[in-house]
């Protein structure tokens, strides 16, 4: 993918921004690898750049932002890099919350609570409650999320309801979603050089831009995050028609 440079020039010609941005941050073990480090010190790099880019995004008035953080399929890894990360999560989840808290994000969790540690739970259970009620931007965290046990656990909801075959369609089906009250996704950021979307918000980002970069998350920086959004702004969303629609309308997709 061509590099985009960014200047305050370049930065002046994004007429609008994105509602919703989600992140797959991709390339923490393989930043530690290439410094000759342990798996779990990139993830503890790429943990401690979370919050800058969250900083930067609520600074800009971005309504919705969604971290993949942690996949159902993460669970294969190795148990002590799992048990490893949970720990890193558990700390800046405790420490950054009031901050957050601060700033007006709501944080919200997004998967399978029940299935992680008590000592995990508590800390995002403290920060979903202390933000439950901020009109800022909205952050899912995705942690212990699958894009298709999603949407199987709504089919089961939907049907556990009784709910009338001809009453489901697309709005009541996304009531049933973990992002029921979020925007859907205007673009998906992945870093770490793969080109494809892991399960996440498969539903969701249907309709989504992706941007994809080599640049390995704890290296993902403002100034990337710019390249990202100058790129989106630049491309025309038809959303399956023919009339082009300006990128960033200000409008749902």
């Amino acid at each position: 993918m061509a590099r985009v440079a960014v200047t305050s020039t370049n930065m002046e010609k994004i007429t609008g921004l994105p509602r919703h941005v989600a992140f797959i941050m991709d390339g923490n073990g393989r930043w530690a690898e290439k410094r000759g480090l342990p798996r779990l010190e990139g993830h503890r790099a790429g943990v401690k750049n979370i919050l800058p880019i969250i900083r930067y995004l609520n600074n800009h008035g971005i309504k919705y932002t969604t971290l993949y953080a942690f996949s159902t399929e993460n669970w294969s890894r190795p148990e002590d890099e799992v048990n490893g990360l949970f720990h890193l999560l558990e700390d800046i989840i405790g420490k950054e919350a009031r901050e957050l808290h601060k700033n007006g994000v709501r944080i919200r969790h997004i998967g399978r609570l029940d299935e992680l540690s008590a000592e995990l739970q508590k800390p995002i259970k403290r920060a979903v409650k202390l933000t439950a009620r901020n009109k800022g931007m909205t952050l899912g965290v995705a942690l212990n999320y699958g894009g298709r046990e999603e949407i199987l656990n709504a089919v089961r909801s939907i049907m556990d309801g009784e709910v009338p075959p001809e009453d489901i369609d697309e709005k009541l089906f996304g009531e049933y979603l973990y992002t029921a009250d979020f925007a859907d996704v205007d673009l998906v950021i992945r870093t770490g050089g793969e080109i494809r979307t892991s399960n996440f918000l498969i539903w969701q980002a249907a309709y989504s831009e992706y941007y994809f970069t080599p640049v390995l998350w704890p290296d993902f920086n403002e100034e990337e995050l710019e390249k990202a959004l100058l790129a989106y702004s630049q491309r025309r969303r038809r959303f399956g028609g023919l009339q082009s629609k300006a990128a960033c309308s200000g409008k749902e997709s």
